[in-house]
């Protein structure tokens, strides 16, 4: 797919394209069948209601036979009742039908969906992957409902007109139809200018879609920056030409179907010329006139049903031409087959046994987009480390150097363009995907809440956490504390993306949420950042809780958060430059050194009244906090 893939015409109609939509309705072939015979059936009532009318005109009224009156009025009724049983019974199926397609149909998608990889968000806006599981999914709904069996009925319709018209009178039947070149001319105006004013509908749709949610995410940005004007008259440019290309459609509906009604006006009048020549001339009946008259009416209304199913067709391919174009897009990080699980235990260096999470980058190199002519643009290049298991390791480096790459790589959001990456010994790639996740609880800097409650957000679905674990581990990383003072606690809703709750807040939950998890792997990335002082002193003491035992890798800006690290790795224009503990590093005088006194200068080499007076209040707040909250 690509950013502009609304903008590309296909054809007019694809068969390609209907077959695999018929591959939807094959599931419920039985209701479809059904509905189809009502339709037909409904059809042939619909021709047997003209020719009553000319045996009534023409046997009965002449010769005053009330009783044969009343017989043609009762079947006449009988007719309407059986239609209108007949019309419920189709619309019902038809509408069901769809209703259940349109359900398998975004089930599949979001299952789609959920199994791309990250490279393929990265080119595509959330706006426009939300019209594909909306408004693209409604339209092939509507062909279904109201296209590709229905039309069945008209089609019958209009071959029954035509052959009982023929039938009683051919000549009159010919001049009745002399208006179809017309009919032919103003259709294939009708769909050409249609078509294309449709898919510029549809085009600027998912335009809306996607500004739409990119601005109402990014509103306080828009207002921080004071935006609103500039980002009210883009808006107002796009909802502009989505009205002028629905002005546009509507005017050719407005033009065809009174065109359509003119045509067989014409046709009727042409019919009351010549046949009333014929019922003068005693060459044809007056019953059969009228019979003429009715069917010609019955003839034209399917003929415009049918351009109005075209254009759901055109509807159905442009909107399907895009959904199975998002279905094609390849998987490109899968589990393979015969997936390999990574051991619980892994083996020490000392020859001792310990609990998992042993990590091994060997030789890495990473592009985002490795295709690209000429040399890619390396965001790793080399890069080889270890970490061993239960050991602490913190990742620093400027912006840009590849800290988060490691971690998307680690957690195979991306799989490495040369190298490997070894869990447990096993390479990831050959590890079961969910297997290989279910490793790892990842603490992220901006924390993603759901829209449900607080417990919902800590537990995310996994039935085996249970309330008392939920809240072990809100108590644990001291969440409990501000969750117990929201009403209802742990129900307590949770608006979208933590709407109402403070940035440590969120973050509390976030440390709540992986050690409910218990994982083996422990991955922050800048997970003390953004948040006031006292938060950050509660903040640093649920992450050793969470550390404790477990392998950790921690992403910092901040050297003060990763001192008392294991070993830290330095990362600099894509490549690991320095590794070594906090001391080590410092002792090499390189890149770490130069950090630390771009955040330590003030202190560097000596420890000011100031600084003593900050260590002690430091102290004091943590005491303070923590026996507060009756913390140990």
């Amino acid at each position: 797919m690509s950013l502009h893939d609304d903008d590309v015409v296909g054809k007019a109609y694809d068969a390609r394209l209907m077959r695999r939509l018929l591959e939807y309705l094959r599931p419920y072939s039985a209701p479809a069948a059904l509905a189809l015979a009502a339709i037909i059936a409904n059809s042939m009532l619909q021709l047997a209601q003209p020719y009553l009318m000319k045996v009534a005109i023409d046997r009965y009224i002449p010769a005053g036979d009330l009783s044969g009156v009343n017989r043609i009025a009762l079947w006449y009724v009988l007719i309407l009742l059986t239609g209108f049983c007949l019309e419920f019974t189709q619309t019902w199926l038809l509408q069901n039908t769809g209703q259940r397609i349109m359900f398998d149909m975004r089930m599949q998608i979001y299952r789609h969906l959920q199994r791309l990889d990250l490279r393929f968000y990265d080119r595509n806006p959330v706006g426009r992957l939300m019209t594909r599981v909306t408004t693209d999914v409604d339209v092939i709904n509507d062909l279904f409902t109201s296209g590709v069996v229905s039309v069945f009925g008209d089609v019958f319709t209009l071959a029954g007109i035509m052959i009982v018209m023929l039938t009683m009178n051919w000549k009159l039947a010919l001049v009745a139809f002399a208006v179809l070149p017309l009919i032919v001319v103003v259709t294939q105006w009708f769909r050409r200018n249609v078509r294309e004013s449709y898919r510029t509908v549809r085009r600027l749709i998912a335009r809306i879609n996607a500004y739409l949610q990119e601005h109402i995410t990014g509103m306080p940005t828009v207002q921080l920056f004071r935006r609103e004007a500039r980002a009210f008259e883009r808006f107002e440019a796009i909802n502009q030409e989505h009205r002028v290309a629905n002005v546009e459609s509507i005017f050719y509906y407005a033009v065809f179907y009174p065109a359509i009604e003119i045509v067989g006006a014409l046709a009727a009048a042409l019919t009351i010329w010549y046949g009333g020549r014929s019922v003068l001339a005693g060459t044809l009946t007056l019953g059969s006139l009228v019979a003429f008259l009715l069917y010609s009416q019955r003839f034209f209304r399917p003929i415009s049903d049918m351009s109005e199913k075209f254009n759901i067709l055109q509807a159905a391919m442009a909107s399907s031409e895009r959904i199975f174009k998002l279905l094609d897009e390849p998987v490109s990080i899968e589990s393979p087959a015969g997936t390999a699980k990574p051991s619980r235990r892994s083996a020490t260096s000392e020859g001792t046994e310990r609990e998992g999470g042993h990590i091994v980058f060997d030789h890495v190199w990473f592009a985002y987009n490795p295709t690209e002519a000429g040399e890619p643009d390396y965001v790793l290049r080399d890069v080889s480390f270890e970490v061993k298991p239960g050991e602490r390791v913190g990742i620093v480096g400027a912006t840009g150097a590849g800290k988060s790459t490691l971690i998307n790589l680690l957690l195979r959001f991306y799989d490495v363009t040369r190298g490997r990456i070894l869990v447990d010994g096993v390479d990831v790639r050959e590890m079961d995907l969910a297997a290989l996740r279910s490793l790892f609880s990842l603490v992220l800097q901006d924390v993603h809440l759901f829209t449900g409650t607080i417990a919902e957000n800590i537990r995310l679905g996994a039935a085996e956490i249970t309330d008392d674990r939920v809240r072990a581990a809100a108590t644990a990383v001291h969440a409990d504390a501000f969750v117990s003072r929201l009403p209802g606690a742990y129900a307590a809703p949770v608006a979208e993306r933590g709407a109402t709750l403070s940035v440590g807040q969120k973050q509390l939950l976030s440390f709540a949420r992986a050690l409910a998890f218990d994982p083996r792997i422990l991955v922050l990335d800048e997970a003390t950042s953004s948040v006031d002082t006292e938060t950050e002193i509660l903040i640093r003491d649920a992450l050793h809780v969470l550390m404790s035992g477990r392998t950790t890798i921690a992403i910092a800006h901040r050297l003060s958060t990763i001192q008392d690290m294991d070993k830290i790795l330095v990362l600099h224009k894509a490549r690991l430059r320095e590794m070594g503990t906090h001391q080590e590093l410092l002792a090499l005088r390189g890149l770490y050194y130069k950090l630390y006194q771009l955040q330590y200068k003030d202190q560097e080499g000596k420890d000011t009244k100031e600084a003593k007076d900050t260590k002690e209040l430091t102290k004091e707040l943590t005491k303070e906090l923590l026996g507060s909250q009756n913390l140990p």
